[in-house]
């Protein structure tokens, strides 16, 4: 296939110049030649040569004078003529200019669209799938209809555009097996500068055992190789969002309602609030059987407030003992006109409202004949909530067969108003849309279709479908935990054509459907390649490098690799997908934008290889992350221990450790950036970092400038993470680098030394990198953090919720990250040093089933934790039971008997966790940091202490199952018995924490270790301890002293310990290498004293680890424990070298975090708003009713209504107006309502004591209501409303009945919106948008 252009004219559009030395013809953004051509010259030689020669064959007929005359007369006509034809050449020439620049402005193409370069040739293929296509060089075709054909290939400077419509009228499909484009070949579906308007979408068919595979790509793809050129540009549209009010199942606040029975004879009721559509009351009454039900039916009628809505229906019969009283209350009070003839087992239903009238009540009536009733006797009606949510109230009798049947329902009709953070015009009627999930199962996450709304404003949307859950749209006790709703739908479509189930080899043993997806592959040198916008549906294969995006070993895709214009994918629609989402291997500079996954297998935002750098992910969502089977840390439990087939030998996997760390954004090298990303909902983790030792896969054997867990972390900024079953936030060491043998029989790339950082049910884990002698030690700090125990987020049951239980704030049930038994904990300490300041805690209350904490510490710790640990400026909110938890024997705890549980220990630097300044805080049984004055805290488990601590590192050789006691002379008694690390391996290890300046005895319960070491860990120059260890009585020794330097295991500065002939002379000696053994009791004393400074937060000195060994030599098999002979010879009076603190006498004034609120959107400034409003009981006990503005408190104590009018534009906050009615005053506030609130206001309300008649409704509709509401005989009615222009979603009204109060409500109001018609002061700072610039320059 070819084309030529007889003209001869260049291209219109330029080829760019960038990282390949192939040259494609395709368009490049911003580089074009203006398309118009000049206008032809218009030629006029013909008409004056005719003049001419008439004008010479008149002359000859005259006489010299009459030629003159005659001469002079044409002149002037000539003269007379040439204005005339002038006049009207002018006005032709003007007239047709004016056509043809109508013309042009109409026609002319635009020389940003790639479908309108002038030398594209239409066409139309056909449908022919046996037709492999090659476009080469002189090859420019505009496809203008649906095509089939079996392969399309691009090369040698072809071009293939789609062709589009200015009104977007277009609807190409383009179906094939593949699409290579290469060699300066190039595909276009519109560009940056002219987007696609109409429907686009290639369709990749074919099954995984059928046709050919290409080289390196495979099959079903569409492939970028060296010169190509990719640029597909759909619509753009808001990519994602967040809710802006929570969307409640079933898309009523209250839920819907369906009932349905047989034979409930009589007449069944249900009264529904008009403003909520929540059910208030159900009841049935036997109007057949009993008079006194008759009665007790027209007193339950005459007691409803009018307005309420009431159904009834019949069951069985109800007219036999109906009173006349009663049905005339009907009549009266419903507006029925069918219930005076209502006769003997007669179907009637009926939809009616308190005192409403006969316009307000809709029923229907159906005889009974032959068993049955001759239909459905069916009434309904629709209504509003406040809210602007449609519902329909349904109720029906009939009978069938012989039996029975009655019913109701309370369901939204005519969809299901959302509420959005954003402007979301962009999206249209029939889009499809994912609303995530915001409880702990990730599969909460729903799919909706859209409908027309011409009633929504820019921030909402309708949905055709009923929501299953509760998706909350709040922040919520200062955290945002607003669902993320994205959009799904693209006007640009690359989907993959599927089968109807699994086949051949595609892991059908996981997977029952077909997982043989398309995919896109971008490999080197490429020309140009942008995607925008552009959806991809069933993309991916559960083969390695077959991804829905994939960019291959592309190198530099930046200015750095040679590319003016730098790599991206923005707005991309990646779902229901089988193989990760976007993955960038070997690949360093590019930008993935404003991006979704949903529902797709294995790893979705993935780094590979370890390699990548420089990357940027900006605000991207990733939700329903499953598991996959291409890697180890892909895959789930079953697929960790069937798929052994890269194992060594007979080893099983371990899914725990080897597997199940499937993640959302998997980033496998700390220098790229993360700004403003969304994991929301994953099988195992959401954010994961790792370091990879050496690189892997392909790109093994490179060489890295650093070590990746030497460089320094990209940005990380604003991203969020909730919904994941395993961990929010990692940050690892790495995936295993060596292939699988009989020394390490686990699978390649298999996870390697997890480290926890994050975990459901426990807020935040800090972990050293490793730990003693190999991690150096590290510093570590959380500050200005908040952390909720129990939100008021209480979940919804369903989508693989496992776990429900009572919450200890309110005993309400709510949803559980484990079972009810879990011990919840909101910083988790484990190894150290970390640093916890400025941080506040809310809401951590245990249960009867349940340990619930501020702080805690790893369960079942075999390891050590550091005193360096230290807390200082944290606050305590009111509803947090403990601040501290040490663990008690019991569920998840177990014995509570391994070495890092019994040695848990932090610093409280400032009182404020204990209320004793520069105190510590270990385990309440730990007698090795104990001293007379301190305090025990038996609620926490706990101990605090004044004093000096460190730790002593043990290691003993070829010692196997040895345990060692540990046992402080001040306290013989209570000696602590350590199980060690690695008992199981020739070289146990043991770390007790340690008061300084105190004596130790060490024992074992075997035959002393022949070879031990003795490090000091975290000890300061001339920091000491003294240990004796027990040995048999016939030993002899060798101790040496010195500085080990852990990097290449060296000793320097070696020194031997000389021999003294009593212990009064060691302790004299103190600080030289002596040792003295007492053979009577069979202990060998020395001290361990610090020589050299320690520097930050090593646990070594400057000079190195300062070690001691201990080679000893006898024959002796005796078990080694000198307790019996020890003391109380060597036993000491218990004392404190560091006077014990007196406790504060106040609570810190400044601690806690300093921001109250967390968002998505830090830019905006939020205002904390909380509303106390009590019940009848609480208010004659005499609790205030208060409304509490950014943290100032106005009260009302007499009944009437508090009213706040709040500056919606001014930061912090501005009161304008404080009112108080009395109840004699509610008429007059009315009026106010309605004109006496200044525009761009907030309006708080608080009602205190029972209000009959709060006749308000109606000028609440202004300040945001939908309708007016029913205000009579509440207990309390809180308001907050908005007085403009703008109907905000945050406008909302609560309500209780008589007697009742609300409690405690709390609402996080946005200020300065440019929709209140705010005038704007100063450029607001966006921190997300300087950072995602600061990465564009560096790229």
């Amino acid at each position: 296939m070819h084309a030529t252009d007889s003209r001869g004219h260049s291209p219109a559009f330029l080829q760019p110049q960038n990282g390949s030395s192939h040259r494609s013809s395709g368009y490049v953004p911003g580089k074009v030649v203006p398309l118009r051509p000049p206008p032809p010259p218009k030629s006029q030689a013909s008409a004056k040569l005719t003049s001419i020669r008439q004008e010479a064959r008149a002359t000859f007929a005259f006489s010299t004078e009459e030629q003159q005359a005659q001469r002079e007369s044409q002149k002037q006509k000539r003269h007379k003529n040439t204005f005339i034809c002038f006049a009207i050449t002018s006005f032709s020439f003007f007239i047709a200019l004016a056509v043809i620049l109508g013309i042009s402005s109409k026609y002319a193409p635009d020389e940003n669209c790639p479908d309108q370069n002038p030398r594209l040739r239409n066409w139309d293929p056909g449908q022919d799938s046996a037709e492999q296509v090659v476009i080469k060089e002189g090859d420019m075709f505009r496809l203008t209809s649906d095509a089939t054909v079996n392969s399309v290939v691009i090369q040698d400077g072809g071009l293939l555009v789609f062709g589009d419509d200015k009104d977007g009228s277009r609807n190409i499909t383009l179906r094939t097996r593949y699409i290579l484009i290469k060699d300066g070949g190039a595909l276009h579906i519109g560009a940056e500068k002219c987007r696609y308007k109409s429907k686009a979408t290639i369709a990749l068919y074919g099954k995984s055992d059928e046709g050919e595979s290409m080289p390196i790509f495979g099959k079903k793809f569409i492939g970028v190789e060296a010169g190509g050129t990719l640029e597909i540009h759909g619509a753009q549209k808001v990519s994602w969002t967040l809710l802006a009010r929570t969307l409640p199942s079933s898309g009523l606040t209250f839920g819907s309602h369906a009932f349905e029975k047989d034979f409930s004879r009589g007449l069944n009721v249900r009264i529904i609030d008009q403003d909520t559509a929540k059910i208030l009351e159900s009841a049935r009454f036997d109007t057949h059987e009993y008079h006194n039900e008759s009665r007790r039916l027209q007193e339950f009628l005459r007691v409803q407030d009018p307005g309420r809505i009431v159904a009834i229906a019949v069951g069985d019969s109800a007219a036999k003992s109906l009173l006349q009283g009663t049905i005339q209350m009907i009549q009266d009070r419903l507006g029925s006109k069918l219930i005076q003839g209502l006769g003997y087992r007669q179907a009637w239903a009926l939809v009616g409202v308190i005192d409403g009238g006969s316009t307000s009540c809709n029923e229907s009536v159906r005889n009974y004949e032959n068993h049955s009733s001759g239909g459905k006797a069916l009434a309904q009606r629709e209504f509003y909530t406040v809210d602007g949510q449609k519902f329909a109230v349904t109720a029906y009798s009939e009978w069938i067969e012989g039996v029975s049947l009655s019913g109701f329902r309370v369901e939204v009709v005519d969809g299901v108003k959302l509420h959005l953070l954003d402007d979301v015009s962009s999206w249209k009627p029939g889009d499809q849309i994912v609303v995530a999930s915001t409880d702990y199962s990730m599969y909460q996450a729903e799919e909706f279709t859209l409908l027309p709304c011409p009633e929504c404003n820019r921030f909402q949307v309708k949905v055709k479908e009923a929501p299953q859950f509760l998706h909350m749209g709040e922040i919520t006790d200062g955290v945002d935990m607003r669902a993320e709703v994205g959009i799904l739908t693209r006007n640009v479509v690359i989907r993959g054509e599927m089968e109807d189930s699994c086949y051949a080899g595609n892991q059908c043993q996981f997977f029952d459907y077909d997982t043989f997806g398309g995919h896109v592959m971008i490999r080197k040198n490429f020309t140009s390649v942008h995607l925008s916008y552009v959806e991809l549906k069933h993309m991916g294969q559960q083969q390695l490098g077959r991804y829905p995006v994939h960019f291959h070993l592309c190198g530099d895709v930046d200015y750095k690799g040679g590319y003016r214009h730098a790599t991206f994918v923005d707005g991309l629609s990646i779902h229901h997908s089988f193989s990760r989402c976007i993955t960038v291997h070997g690949t360093n500079g590019l930008l993935i934008k404003d991006t979704i996954g949903f529902d797709t297998l294995g790893h979705c935002f993935f780094l590979e290889d370890g390699v990548e750098q420089r990357n940027t992910l900006f605000h991207n969502l990733g939700l329903l992350t499953k598991p996959g089977t291409l890697l180890p840390t892909d895959r789930n439990n079953s697929m960790c221990t069937t798929m052994r087939d890269r194992v060594f030998g007979n080893y099983v996997p371990v899914p725990a450790t080897d597997c199940m760390a499937v993640s959302t954004f998997w980033i496998a090298h700390p220098n790229n950036n993360l700004i403003s990303n969304a994991a929301a909902g994953s099988q195992d983790a959401g954010i994961w970092y790792l370091f990879h030792k050496e690189p892997t896969g392909e790109s093994s054997g490179l060489q890295l400038l650093a070590k990746p867990e030497l460089t320094p972390l990209g940005i990380f900024y604003n991203n969020r993470v909730h919904s994941n079953f395993k961990a929010g936030l990692f940050i690892d060491k790495g995936v295993k680098t060596t292939n699988a043998s009989s020394a390490d029989p686990r699978e390649y790339l298999c996870l390697d030394n997890s480290a926890r950082f994050a975990d459901n049910g426990i807020g935040l884990t800090f972990a050293s990198d490793g730990s003693f002698p190999s991690d150096e030690g590290s510093s570590q700090e959380v500050s200005e953090s908040l952390f909720v125990g129990e939100s008021r987020n209480y979940g919804f049951q369903g989508g693989q919720n496992k776990y429900v239980g009572i919450g200890g704030i309110d005993q309400k049930p709510r949803t559980l990250p484990r079972n009810r038994t879990f011990p919840i904990r909101g910083f988790q300490i484990y190894d150290g040093p970390i640093h916890l300041t400025r941080c506040t805690f809310k809401k951590y209350v245990p249960t009867p089933d349940r340990y619930t904490s501020a702080i805690g510490f790893l369960m079942k710790n075999p390891w050590q934790i550091t005193p360096r640990n230290n807390i200082s400026l944290v606050k305590f909110g009111p509803h947090v039971s403990l601040n501290v938890f040490f663990g008690k024997p019991g569920p998840w705890f177990e014995d509570c008997e391994l070495d890092g549980d019994k040695n848990s220990i932090f610093h409280d630097i400032d009182g404020s966790v204990t209320g004793y300044k520069d105190a510590y805080v270990g385990r309440i049984d730990n007698y090795l940091i104990r001293h007379p004055s301190c305090v025990n805290i038996t609620k926490w488990n706990a101990v605090v202490c004044s004093g000096n601590y460190a730790q002593v590192y043990v290691q003993t050789w070829s010692t196997q199952n040895l345990t060692m006691t540990i046992t402080r002379d001040e306290y013989p008694s209570y000696p602590m018995v350590l199980r060690g690390i690695n008992q199981k391996a020739a070289f146990p290890q043991y770390q007790p924490v340690l008061m300084l300046e105190k004596g130790y005895t060490i024992h074992w319960n075997g035959p002393a270790p022949r070879t031990a070491f003795l490090y000091l860990i975290n000890f300061n120059k001339n920091d000491w301890i003294r240990v004796g260890l027990c040995y048999p009585s016939n030993t002899s020794f060798q101790v040496t002293f010195g500085f080990l330097q852990r990097h290449n295991g060296s000793l320097s500065r070696m020194e031997e310990y000389e021999p003294v002939h009593s212990l009064e002379e060691l302790q004299r000696k103190q600080s030289e290498r002596k040792f003295y053994f007492d053979s009577n009791t069979g202990l060998l004393f020395l001290y361990l004293k610090a020589k050299s400074h320690r520097d930050g937060h090593s646990y070594c000195s400057s000079q190195g680890c300062e070690r001691v060994k201990i080679q000893a030599a006898t024959d002796s098999k005796d078990i080694s424990n000198c307790m019996a002979r020890a003391y109380p010879q060597y036993a000491r009076k218990p004392s404190a070298l560091k006077r014990m603190p007196s406790m504060l006498t106040r609570l810190c004034q400044d601690c806690g975090t300093r921001q109250v609120v967390f968002t998505s959107d830090p830019h905006k400034s939020y205002l904390p708003v909380q509303f106390q409003s009590p019940s009848k009981a609480e208010t004659q006990r005499g609790d205030l009713t208060i409304i509490s503005v950014n943290g100032t408190d106005f009260t009302i104590q007499n009944a009437g209504v508090l009213l706040l009018i709040v500056d919606a534009c001014s930061v912090p906050f501005r009161l304008m107006e404080k009112k108080i009615f009395s109840p004699a005053d509610v008429s007059r506030m009315e009026e106010y309502l309605r004109t006496g609130i200044p525009r761009r206001s907030i309006v708080l309300l608080s009602t205190r004591g029972e209000i009959k008649h709060l006749n308000i409704s109606d000028s609440l509709v202004p300040l945001g209501l939908a309708k007016p509401a029913h205000l009579y005989n509440k207990g309390s009615t809180v308001f907050l409303g908005f007085s403009g222009n703008f109907k905000p979603s945050w406008a909302k009204l609560f309500t209780s009945p008589a007697g009742q109060g609300l409690g405690l409500l709390e609402q996080f109001l946005p200020l300065q919106l440019d929709e209140y018609g705010c005038p704007r002061a100063s450029v607001v700072r966006r921190r997300d948008l300087e950072l995602f610039m600061q990465t564009a320059r560096a790229h």
